[in-house]
């Protein structure tokens, strides 16, 4: 049976080589789907959803289906979260970034982990009527109802440690659901068999495994490939003005001999792969 594998970039600027790298990669396993994770409202911009498509097209890589878009999907994000919350399993959070670094700052603050400050907070609905939060996971609660998560890439067979979950946002103040719900959400509904990304994201397939077990959704493969980096080992990133695929097509590069050298591991001058 052929992999389902998925591309899911945020329509927040334009496409690098980065993300060209993990979609001709995505598309290598079999049926070849496209996400545009755009639940960040804020920053997204239709002209950037736009590029995404010619940039696919340019590298010779064709969705078999019309997008996922998560901006359309709310009703299934809160449904999942309202199953959260009936089970106990999730609290409003009212924390600002001021707030946790300040916390973590504080003498035996040196945790990276959500420290804790709302988890135990009493039930306020008039609070959560007024105030903006965001909606965490109890992790401790939700380990208390399941095994610590296990999940396969490769050959090779993973289960987590309990240093690797912690109580991530499931809603942001701002949004229907975080990255973690949706992604999960979206990859059962799409039937994806193999999660094709880089390896810096490795980090949340703990916190996804468990979420899926939570939910009953099918558990997929993982395949965590290596960074495009400058060759001096920076990470190519949008907000650096890393190069971009537009300019690269504007300056004559061919697209499909691109996608073959990404193919074969081979990049051009300039830049190199990273494993961390």
């Amino acid at each position: 049976m052929s992999e389902i594998s998925r591309f899911a970039p945020s329509p927040t600027g334009l496409l690098h080589l980065g993300h060209a790298f993990s979609a001709v990669l995505a598309a290598e396993a079999g049926r070849f789907l496209l996400r545009i994770e755009d639940l960040d409202q804020g920053r997204t911009r239709p002209e950037f959803v736009a590029a995404i498509d010619e940039d696919l097209a340019w590298l010779g890589l064709a969705p078999a289906e019309p997008p996922l878009i998560q901006s359309k999907r709310s009703e299934l994000y809160a449904a999942a979260l309202d199953r959260f919350r009936a089970a106990g399993l999730a609290y409003p959070c009212y924390c600002t970034r001021a707030d946790i670094a300040a916390a973590l700052s504080a003498p035996h603050g040196d945790s990276p982990r959500y420290p804790g400050i709302c988890r135990d907070l009493p039930d306020d609905p008039a609070r959560r009527a007024s105030d903006p939060h965001s909606w965490r996971l109890d992790v401790d609660k939700a380990l208390a109802r399941t095994a610590l998560p296990t999940w396969r890439e490769g050959e090779t067979d993973h289960t987590a440690t309990p240093s690797d979950l912690d109580d991530i946002i499931l809603a942001r103040k701002d949004a229907p659901a975080a990255y973690h719900l949706a992604c999960v959400i979206d990859d059962a509904a799409s039937g994806v068999t193999i999660v094709t990304r880089g390896v810096d994201l490795r980090s949340s397939t703990a916190v996804q495994r468990l979420l899926q077990t939570l939910l009953d959704l099918p558990e997929p493969t993982y395949r965590h490939h290596p960074l495009v980096t400058h060759s001096n080992g920076c990470r190519l990133a949008k907000r650096d003005h890393a190069p971009t695929l537009a300019a690269m097509r504007a300056a004559g590069i061919d697209g499909g001999t691109l996608a073959a050298d990404l193919r074969a591991h081979r990049l051009p001058l300039g830049f190199a792969l990273a494993h961390a």
